[in-house]
């Protein structure tokens, strides 16, 4: 395994710094006893368990940080439904999956705004968000999957915007098109994890943080192992997702960790904010090395992109976000960086979360690719359902065959960088 875990406070981010409450729970102790043991304590592991605790499952959380510490509490909180391209399932699996797929995708969606609602989460959800598109191929595309979602019955409104038109939700000359959706939208990420291991907890589930497992016992008498305590369990769920690194080295070369990067102006005058985003929305372009951006609940710009695949960290976060940042908005020229973070995204190289099981009583899932706040959630249902005996949809995913790289991240990493340069290539062309 290496050496020792240590277990760490939050990353300094506009998120942590604007937490209604850092959640403290204690560290696992000595022994203990539960139907399921849930490692990882970010939106699949915290779902997952909430599901568990709902149906009235004996449920302990293991946590090596805090929760949401991982991708959970760092990401641009855009809250987006959509679980995986129907088109990749149904080319592997055929029609029936495809259908079955999508449904999950409108669904994830769902789960997280009810609940919000049922447990009345403080976590800033703001309704409205934004595809653009900066060339006419992209502009294309926006027709398409509107045509395809009509088709669909999609439930929510949306609307497709030309580029005088879409002046009325970002104040930018950079785009051609947009395609509003006003199912989606955003929200603290960070608020919204805790507040869901809060009900949990309510609902007599137990969470452990600064928790780091140094083994894990699969088959028939499972259980899982810190530095000072055990946890005894009929089943053992698996979510760390690009953070669980070595701790079960059987997924570790399947998943890619990459970085991705956000940074958070100053609180902006009111005017600014209205010129910038009139409506409030979040956005997020199509590139493949897209940018995302929205205004927080206090008005600040969160910009986040430069997603990284070489697996090196930026010099410096702001100096590369900032250009992208201001070509978009020149406004902001001279707004002050009061935030940078980062964090690792799990890739999987076909883009479609893996699901799988281990000896019969673990089971995982991993590789969101960079679109997990909602998937994760459907994703921890998914896993409550294989508890509980309900697995159609587990089944069907844990089908998918999923390739890892040779030589794992120190060759997958690069391999990946080369891909991704080849597609940026493509497009500045």
């Amino acid at each position: 395994m290496g050496g020792p875990l240590i277990a760490s406070e939050h990353t300094a981010s506009y998120y942590a710094a604007t937490a209604n409450n850092l959640t403290r729970y204690p560290s696992l102790q000595g022994e203990h006893r539960a139907d399921v043991v849930v490692v990882g304590g970010g939106f699949t592991g915290v779902s997952a368990m909430l599901h568990l605790a709902e149906r009235g499952y004996d449920v302990v959380l293991l946590e090596a940080n805090r929760i949401g510490w991982g991708a959970s509490g760092r990401n641009g909180g855009q809250l987006i439904d959509g679980f995986v391209n129907s088109d990749r399932i149904e080319k592997r699996l055929g029609p029936d999956a495809a259908r079955i797929t999508y449904q999950m995708g409108i669904d994830c969606r769902q789960i997280v705004v009810d609940r919000i609602s049922k447990y009345a989460i403080d976590c800033d959800l703001k309704f409205g968000y934004a595809e653009l598109a900066l060339r006419e191929s992209e502009v294309r595309d926006l027709n398409t999957w509107f045509e395809e979602k009509e088709r669909a019955n999609y439930p929510h409104e949306m609307r497709l915007l030309n580029r005088e038109e879409l002046r009325s939700v970002v104040g930018s000359d950079s785009y051609l098109a947009g395609l509003v959706n006003m199912g989606n939208g955003h929200l603290h990420p960070l608020n919204l994890c805790a507040g869901e291991a809060r009900a949990a907890a309510s609902l007599g589930a137990t969470v452990f943080e600064q928790s780091p497992v140094v083994n894990i016992h699969h088959g028939q008498k499972p259980r899982v192992e810190t530095a000072s305590g055990m946890v005894h369990a009929s089943k053992i769920i698996l979510a760390g997702n690009a953070y669980l690194g070595r701790t079960e080295p059987k997924l570790a070369w399947k998943i890619i960790p990459a970085g991705s990067y956000m940074l958070a102006t100053e609180v902006l005058p009111t005017e600014l904010q209205k010129e910038l985003l009139p409506t409030d929305m979040a956005c997020i372009d199509l590139r493949s090395a897209l940018d995302y951006f929205r205004l927080s609940a206090d008005g600040r710009m969160l910009w986040g992109g430069m997603c990284n695949y070489s697996g090196r960290v930026p010099r410096s976060i702001e100096g590369s976000l900032r250009p992208s940042m201001q070509k978009v908005f020149p406004q902001l020229q001279d707004a002050r960086a009061d935030f940078t973070w980062g964090g690792n995204i799990a890739i999987s190289l076909n883009r479609i979360p893996q699901f799988g099981r281990i000896e019969g009583n673990t089971y995982f899932v991993q590789g969101y690719s960079g679109h997990g706040l909602a998937p994760t959630h459907m994703a921890g249902k998914v896993l409550a359902d294989i508890v509980a005996g309900e697995s159609e949809q587990f089944e069907l995913f844990s089908k998918i065959h999923h390739w890892g790289l040779p030589g794992g991240k120190w060759f997958a990493n690069p391999a990946l960088a080369l891909g991704m340069l080849y597609y940026r290539l493509k497009e500045m062309l």
